[in-house]
């Protein structure tokens, strides 16, 4: 049995009640209970129904099944786990601003202390779509308020005020790791975060560099909403993610005085954030990992800490080659190899990557510059038909793709069941054949993914302002007024979020146009 992924917020009750739930169910003979047990419990395996064990399995066995399915050694160790979660959960997106510290003196003067929290709210990311708005405020605050800039340790750390922190350091030198502010953050974090325009005289790289040298932890972080990736000093430092944060203004310069200081460079944060560039403008962050030993190394503080949930850095070095194959980037392919990332690794086994290696997905890719590479720097796995009917079809060979079909006519069958969401992934990498073929093949071109961002292919183009593929694909049948489950959007919703006007208008004609084709319900 596979194991199972811990839900995004465990709850210790949840868990003690599924523990309790297994042990009834174990006691009453119940066969998919006794297979659970036989496969999870190490001294169990011979249970079953009407012998001897069932009376004697207890609710600390039940528990240890419970961890175990969850990838945990043990009970406590799952305990131990959720304690973590609960002491280092943040939730900075979801804090209000008081209006006073907004809207000014008009409304009356706020406590030092309330504006100086307001600005630090305000002056950092905090990870819930990016919204400049925010910055904006932070500056004129601190325009209109200068005092603010020293009211509160977090707020002259998101300011840039260094020498008002080293005074302040001196005075009290441990205050380089308490945690302070409104998030409850060390003060390196405001700094990492912080991307309030500076004036001269102000600089968070320099705060970050007094903090450090007065103690501060360069691995300091938090859990975002309580999810089990950290985000970190080095997180903040470069920025990036979901909602397009942009970088520090001095992103190299701070993550190498971090890393220099014993961040770790496995940090799986700041690698997703990184990588949801599609292209990547530039290497230089992984580059930099990579140096200051991305991929090695025992993981860190953090890794410690939430293991199995936290992945190792093996994981993650071996989870930056698949990101690199499926985004056919032969360059980045080849600099992951050189550092000894593994072709047959599975990297963290996301939902989205389908627990397949790096030279799983170069085969369904049909790149062949990438597995040459990759057959440069290992073996290559025994074939798989499958995947390589596959791979014709991404890489726009029509005759290979129907020979392999006439061979064996189930393949597409089994092919729509083993990759529902290619024909999306095609649409996304803008491959105009390969969509051809698929669809040929039987795939659904208005087909949701299973995974991930659980959009269509015509989403995936909508959110690229590919003309040619929006036509493309509404050409073979795409609807256009299909919503996504995450936002309840039609892909022209996608395209107006990511700026795509063109592309926006011409599918909400389509979209108006499909539905009054439509027949009204009585």
């Amino acid at each position: 049995m596979p194991v199972l992924r811990l839900p995004d917020r465990p709850s210790l009750e949840n868990l003690r009640k599924q523990a309790k739930t297994l042990q009834q169910l174990v006691r009453a003979g119940v066969p998919g209970a006794l297979e659970t047990v036989a496969e999870f419990h190490p001294k169990l395996g011979p249970i079953t129904e009407g012998g001897p064990l069932l009376a004697a399995f207890s609710r600390a066995d039940a528990q240890l099944v419970i961890a175990r399915q969850y990838g945990f050694p043990s009970w406590p160790r799952l305990r131990q786990y959720l304690g973590y979660v609960q002491e280092y959960a943040r939730s900075p997106h979801t804090q209000p601003v008081g209006e006073p510290a907004v809207a000014g003196p008009a409304v009356g003067e706020p406590d030092p202390a309330v504006r100086a929290d307001d600005f630090a709210r305000l002056a950092c990311l905090v990870y819930a779509g990016y919204d400049p708005a925010r910055i904006e405020q932070a500056d004129r605050i601190l325009a209109a308020h200068p005092e603010v800039a020293t009211a509160s340790l977090a707020a002259a750390a998101a300011a840039g005020e260094h020498e008002h922190v080293a005074a302040l350091l001196r005075a009290e030198p441990a205050r380089a790791r308490q945690l302070t502010g409104p998030f409850r953050w060390e003060p390196l974090l405001y700094a990492c975060y912080s991307r309030v325009p500076l004036q001269p005289g102000r600089s968070t790289l320099e705060v970050a560099r007094v903090l450090l040298a007065a103690g501060a932890d360069p691995n300091a972080g938090y859990l975002w909403s309580g999810l089990p990736s950290p985000f970190t000093a080095l997180t903040g430092a470069f920025g990036r993610g979901e909602g397009g944060s942009p970088a520090h203004p001095q992103a190299t310069e701070l993550a190498t005085l971090l890393l220099e200081a014993g961040a770790d460079a496995s940090d799986a944060q700041a690698l997703y954030n990184c990588g949801l560039q599609s292209p990547p403008d530039s290497d230089e962050y992984l580059r930099l990992l990579l140096r200051y030993g991305l991929g090695t190394g025992t993981g860190g503080p953090w890794h410690e800490r939430l293991a199995p949930a936290h992945p190792s850095p093996r994981q993650s070095l071996d989870q930056e080659l698949i990101k690199a194959v499926r985004k056919n980037l032969p360059g980045r392919v080849g600099l992951l190899l050189d550092h000894g990332a593994d072709p047959s690794g599975t990297g963290i086994r996301h939902p989205v990557d389908g627990g397949h290696t790096a030279w799983q997905w170069a085969t369904i890719g049909g790149n062949r510059e990438i597995l040459d590479l990759l057959g440069a720097a290992a073996p290559a796995p025994r074939a798989d038909p499958v995947l390589e009917f596959l791979g014709a079809c991404m890489a726009g060979d029509a005759a290979r793709a129907r020979a392999l079909r006439a061979v064996d006519p189930g393949i597409t069958a089994e092919a729509l069941m083993r990759e529902p969401d290619l024909l999306a992934d095609a649409a996304e990498q803008d491959r105009p054949d390969a969509v051809r073929l698929l669809a040929e093949a039987g795939y659904d071109v208005s087909r949701l993914r299973r995974a991930g961002a659980r959009n269509s292919a015509l989403h995936e183009a909508a959110w690229n302002g590919s003309m040619p593929m929006i036509a493309l694909l509404l050409e073979l049948g795409a609807d256009p007024t299909v919503e996504d489950p995450g936002y309840h959007a039609t892909p022209a919703g996608w395209a107006d979020h990511n700026g795509q006007a063109e592309a926006a208008a011409y599918l909400s004609q389509q979209e108006a146009a499909r539905a009054a084709d439509r027949p009204s319900r009585p």
